[in-house]
């Protein structure tokens, strides 16, 4: 499931949650590879959670925007009502091109949002931006990673 849609397309309430994943990635800490990522999440009750990435000298432990979100979801126990995250980003240099390819999660957060959907017990929606949501990529967490390693896979109901 990949549909291209505009701000224009989406309900208001998703609307809103990519302007909330924009406003994040203003606040992301990235001087090493001068990119931004905001994410933001909501909850079945409507709740909205934002992240951004924060970047390290030692690479490895960079966090991502949608790890932010889930952790500011689970801080308040709401990380099994994930419903839907929007994710965008851009390069932060000024005379930096700006490109209308859609930012989606890296492995490792598909990996989570993954999880995150089997608390759930239902598919996570994924708006998947651009840097100025002209461009979104609507999908889901399953379509992104098909046949994920979960609690299943572990003998876990």
């Amino acid at each position: 499931m990949h549909t291209y849609a505009s701000l224009d397309d989406l309900s208001a309430q998703d609307r809103d949650l990519a302007h909330a994943a924009l406003a994040a990635a203003a606040h992301a800490y990235a001087p090493y590879s001068g990119y931004a990522v905001g994410a933001a999440l909501r909850t079945r009750s409507g709740v909205v959670y934002r992240g951004c990435n924060v970047e390290n000298a030692a690479y490895g432990v960079v966090l991502c925007a949608e790890v932010g979100a889930l952790a500011a979801a689970n801080v308040e126990g709401a990380g099994a009502a994930v419903q839907v995250i929007a994710v965008t980003g851009r390069l932060l240099a000024a005379d930096a091109p700006r490109s209308a390819a859609v930012v989606t999660p890296c492995g490792r957060c598909r990996q989570l949002l993954f999880e995150a959907s089997q608390r759930a017990h239902d598919d996570i929606r994924v708006l998947c931006c651009n840097h100025d949501l002209s461009r979104i990529e609507v999908t889901s967490i399953a379509a992104l990673l098909p046949a994920g390693f979960g609690p299943a896979s572990l003998g876990m109901t």
